[in-house]
């Protein structure tokens, strides 16, 4: 998504003919969270998330509202195996008939997929409904549904606590839902961390949601909003996804109907830029279907360093029950020197206070004169120096150097953990996977990035080492949750990886070399 804005902010992308102004433009729909990133369900949980089908010139919709006929433009730079559609689609058909043989609907989500690619010049045309979208206030009395769907792995306990106390008192699903997006707009600020932007880091997984709700600073764009909405919506019970598509926006952000020109009096067209292209949440609701929510803050909200950027603090939201009107311990009614004991019991009141001092005494000499804590300093060092020895790894040396750190930072967590990784980077991410059930795919998606910065010869920009750093951390986090409590301890006390990250450079893994014999054939004969 910050690709698009990064590379296309004011490009346009995407231009649409007839469709009803301030109507939201669907790219990709996710409903799963597995602690790095939104998917699609790949479980038989929520199969209809990733139920895309080859249909035909008509498509089946029990969606109620306004009917429209659209024509869809797509120009330089949407490359996107994700078809832009709007509303519920009833039929799509494409000026090059060949295009219909790699196009793939979901009625689920109302989303489309097509497989060979859009590319600039391309044209469509699709009939469909736009549901009708209920008031705030129908929306506040509406209970929310109650669907299968995947659980989201891995969620940082803040998403929890704050959706908590925000919205764990409200009287029906929709009035969770708009508490929730009321918070995250009033709350938040709004940063793209493009260049000369507030410092906003990329990503939405749990260690990036974590940093947003519970750092020094919240702020994002709707990437993170949408992120933490979805999340702080699935801890409360309420079926969440996160859309992403085109919006068309005002300069705060918000869905503006404006933008929609008419032309020659009755054709509408708008065009699409990369700007436009945002995130949203989805939430299902008893009687209305999935209703859109927009979590992020008026993108005019934009933070600077002589403002209060923290996020709320959840004790602070909690309603607590009332206090009493006194205290009976500290009752200032009772007379001074007077005892609240009366006959054999006051004579006992020295006698008690004396064994009470004693023991109080004798518990403090037993925890803090044991060799416990000798044990719990010592723990304490250990992690300290590692943390220390990683900070340096991500922040310290060129760009090629931090990249190629982060995968050791990856194979000294793996050796921590019993994991015996050699050869190339390739094999190394084999053996990780394989002994920690970690990704797969993530890990070679890491391990390629790596190559690329230590082999190809070419410049790695500062950006992107922070950014390979951010998907270490989270790599690192799923695979010390994925071991048992004893082993996972161990492997934060383990000194196994402090050779491996104290090291300036990074070490090369092993190559695999072949040897090329070449044999002159002889003379008058073929080899």
């Amino acid at each position: 998504m910050r690709s698009y804005v990064k590379n296309h902010k004011n490009d346009v992308l995407l231009t649409v003919t007839n469709l009803p102004a301030g109507t939201p433009v669907r790219l990709a729909v996710m409903d799963r969270f597995d602690g790095s990133v939104w998917n699609l369900s790949d479980s038989a949980e929520a199969s209809d998330s990733s139920n895309y089908r080859r249909v035909g010139t008509s498509i089946v919709t029990d969606e109620q509202g306004k009917r429209f006929t659209a024509k869809f433009t797509v120009h330089e730079g949407l490359t996107d195996t994700w078809l832009p559609l709007a509303g519920a689609a009833s039929s799509v058909r494409f000026a090059n008939q060949h295009d219909a043989d790699t196009f793939y609907y979901n009625s689920d989500t109302d989303s489309a997929i097509f497989s060979s690619g859009t590319r600039k010049g391309m044209t469509y045309t699709e009939s469909g409904i736009i549901p009708t979208i209920p008031s705030k206030q129908e929306i506040e009395k509406a209970d929310s549904a109650r669907i299968s769907q995947p659980r989201a792995e891995e969620v940082p306990d803040s998403a929890s606590k704050l959706a908590t106390s925000i919205a764990g008192g409200q009287a029906s699903g929709g009035a969770a839902a708009e508490a929730l997006t009321t918070t995250l707009k009033d709350s938040g600020w709004f940063s793209h961390g493009l260049q000369g932007d507030y410092p906003s880091e990329a990503g939405h997984g749990n260690y990036r949601i974590n940093k947003l709700l519970s750092g020094t600073a919240m702020v994002g764009d709707s990437e993170q909003y949408a992120s933490a909405m979805a999340l702080m919506a699935r801890e409360l019970g309420l079926p969440s996804r996160v859309v992403m598509g085109f919006l068309p926006k005002d300069k705060d952000g918000s869905i503006s109907e404006a933008r929609t020109q008419t032309v020659s009096g009755h054709t509408t067209t708008i065009d699409f830029t990369g700007n436009d292209v945002t995130a949203w949440v989805e939430i299902k609701l008893r009687g209305y279907g999935w209703v859109a929510f927009y979590p992020t803050p008026k993108e005019t909200k934009v933070p600077d360093d002589n403002q209060n950027l923290t996020p709320p603090n959840p004790q602070t939201l909690v309603r607590q029950p009332p206090v009493p009107l006194t205290d009976p311990l500290r009752d200032q009614a009772q007379a001074t020197g007077q005892s609240s004991l009366s006959g054999a019991d006051a004579d006992d009141q020295p006698t008690s206070l004396f064994w009470l001092r004693f023991w109080r005494t004798t518990r403090a000499v037993a925890l803090y004169g044991s060799p416990l804590w000798t044990i719990l300093m010592i723990c304490a060092l250990i992690i300290a120096g590692k943390a220390v020895l990683l900070a340096r790894a991500r922040r310290h040396g060129s760009p090629q150097t931090r990249v190629a750190s982060g995968w050791n930072a990856i194979c000294a967590l793996a050796a921590e953990s019993g994991v015996t990784v050699q050869g190339t980077r390739r094999d190394q991410a084999d053996d990780i996977a394989r002994q920690l059930n970690a990704s797969e795919e993530i890990l070679h998606q890491l391990c390629r990035e790596a190559d690329y910065a230590a082999f190809s010869g070419n410049a790695v920009q500062s950006e992107q080492a922070s950014r390979y750093w951010v998907q270490v951390d989270a790599l690192r986090a799923t695979m010390l949750h994925s071991l048992p409590c004893v082993r996972r301890l161990q492997a934060r006390l383990s000194l196994a990886s402090v050779r491996i990250l104290a090291h300036k450079r990074p070490t090369k893994p092993q190559a695999k070399s072949f040897i090329l014999i070449s044999r002159r054939p002889s003379k008058g004969k073929t080899s």
